[in-house]
């Protein structure tokens, strides 16, 4: 516990680190976030020097080539690239014996240049090739002559006394699975529970999808270059890939114009442009009036929602409630309005009032005709809507006349099982919810630890900062209330969406170990302080 420790400093946790990255990046200036244009910030974020952005195998390809366009020589990024390996490795483990793995390409290549300057720092180097030397190319057979060591051939002997294993064997770029020495050395890295280092992503990971093909070392570090990869976010090639590091190996920034990425790492620098501030001059109705539609039975699910949507700055929220339910309603939170509606018509008359502008249905409803009337009537009215849990699953039978009555902002909430039920397909996450967005009409936010938010445009984020204990009863409706709140402020669904998943994982990182659902919204005002 550190008791009596006084030069003893806890860890940062990883949200305030990541706030404090916001202004040491971001081009915003003095103490308020939203510079004057918004919307025009917002796509620069997306599409310019935003090191958040992430570059699919192809588009990283494309970098490296209009980098060489640029001036930059091929051999220098590949000098680079390994001596910011050897560098990182350096700055986290003490000297030991390494082996070296070394592929056939220009990861392999990196391999030959970490070896070489780990070896001139003085620490013992094993040095196994996949192949001959004498069949190298470029860049990678340049490297190979510049080292002065050994050359054996890839197999599991090579593992044998070494303290560190640096997988350099395949990139990005692997399409097949793992066969031959390769799968034979990573298994038994695996097995052996063996420190290992990834060069760009490990081997055996699909850098677009985070699928394993066939196998894959399990790395405590990954060390990748310019940008990062949608493989190093979504499951399962996170947790294979352990920490990750983007190093600059001089790439300029300016390439990102003609690639023109769509995807980014969640992170406020994306959305911070379009988050809502209090004023002095505003009041409780310009903070916007938000409607949640309650359930009779699980009535816990939308009274979560409504304490999210309010710590996230909504001025006003109702609950609209089944007469029999109203007494469990009202002996929550005080600040709630809870109106009676028996009749889902009803609802269509209560949106008319202008005061009233965002909804949320699906927590607790029940799975029932009344629940997708109540939904039906959300969209009618065209506010900025939020659908989920039971209000996404009640369409199952019929997604078609979902995405029918989508026409205003709306943000669709699945989980894995009621995406499927909507959407059914194969792919990667990625792709399915970039498919759905596009089919509904809708912002998907498809839920889990690798959470993507969609829009039906192209543009995707991934969530990374989402921490275990959040796979507990509730977190879902505190997520969905979180947005509500955001969009009855005048956020767009996008951003939004993305603000939410954030703003969840952040508070339950705050909060640690022992979360439930009731104390994510009470951590929000922590971190809307520390964004701010």
């Amino acid at each position: 516990m550190h008791f009596g420790n006084p030069g003893y400093e806890p860890p940062v946790p990883d949200f305030v680190c990541n706030l404090r990255a916001i202004y040491s990046e971001a081009t915003y200036t003095d103490r308020n976030p939203i510079p004057p244009d918004k919307n025009e910030s917002n796509r620069a974020t997306m599409n310019g020097n935003n090191v958040w952005g992430l570059l699919t195998v192809e588009e990283m390809g494309r970098a490296d080539a209009l980098a060489v366009e640029h001036g930059v020589p091929s051999l220098d990024l590949m000098e680079a690239a390994g001596a910011s390996v050897a560098a990182e490795i350096r700055r986290r483990w003490p000297v030991q014996p390494v082996v070296v793995l070394c592929g056939p390409g220009n990861n392999g290549g990196d391999g030959f240049v970490i070896a070489r300057y780990l070896k001139t720092a003085g620490w013992p180097v094993r040095l196994a090739l996949l192949g001959e030397t004498s069949n190298l190319k470029g860049d990678a057979a340049a490297n190979a002559k510049r080292w002065d060591g050994g050359v054996e051939p890839l197999s599991t002997m090579v593992l044998d006394g070494a303290g560190l294993v640096v997988d350099a064997i395949f990139g990005a770029g692997l399409t097949r699975a793992l066969d031959g020495a390769a799968l034979e050395v990573v298994n038994a890295n695996n097995a052996g529970n063996m420190t290992c280092v990834g060069v760009d992503i490990p081997s055996g990971i699909d850098g677009n999808s985070g699928a394993v093909l066939g196998a894959a070392p399990c790395c405590a570090l990954t060390v990748t270059f310019f940008r990062k990869k949608p493989g190093h976010l979504l499951l399962p090639g996170r947790v294979y890939a352990g920490e990750t590091v983007v190093s600059d190996i001089g790439i300029p920034a300016e390439v990102l114009g003609d690639i023109n990425p769509n995807t980014v790492e969640n992170h406020p620098q994306n959305w911070i442009a379009e988050f809502p501030v209090p004023t002095l001059e505003g009041h409780k109705y310009r903070r916007g009036h938000a409607v949640i539609c309650g359930g009779a039975e699980m009535t816990g699910a939308a009274r979560l929602a409504a304490r999210a949507a309010r710590r996230a700055g909504a001025g006003m929220l109702t609950i609209i409630a089944p007469k029999a339910a109203v007494p469990i309603y009202a002996v929550d939170d005080p600040g709630n309005i809870i109106v009676s509606l028996d009749q889902p018509h009803d609802l269509a008359a209560m949106l008319l009032d202008k005061r009233r502008n965002a909804v949320l249905v699906g927590p607790g409803s029940g799975l029932n005709e009344e629940t997708r009337n109540k939904a039906i009537e959300a969209l009618r009215s065209k506010l900025p809507t939020v659908l989920d849990a039971d209000a996404l699953t009640v369409f199952a039978d019929d997604p078609g006349q979902l995405f029918s009555w989508i026409k205003g902002p709306c943000v669709l909430t699945p989980h894995e099982g009621e995406f499927d039920r909507l959407f059914p397909g194969g792919g990667d996450k990625l792709s399915r919810a970039r498919t759905a967005a596009k089919r509904s009409g809708a912002v998907i936010l498809f839920k889990g630890a690798d959470t993507v938010i969609a829009h039906p445009d192209g543009r995707a984020a991934i969530n990374a900062n989402a921490p275990p204990e959040l796979a507990t009863a509730g977190a879902g409706d505190v997520l969905a209330g979180i947005i509500l709140g955001l969009l009855a402020q005048g956020m767009p669904a996008f951003e939004a969406a993305e603000a939410g998943a954030w703003l969840h994982g952040a508070a339950a990182q705050e909060f640690g170990p022992g979360l439930i659902a009731e104390d994510i919204p009470d951590r929000l005002p922590k971190v809307l302080r520390l964004l701010r």
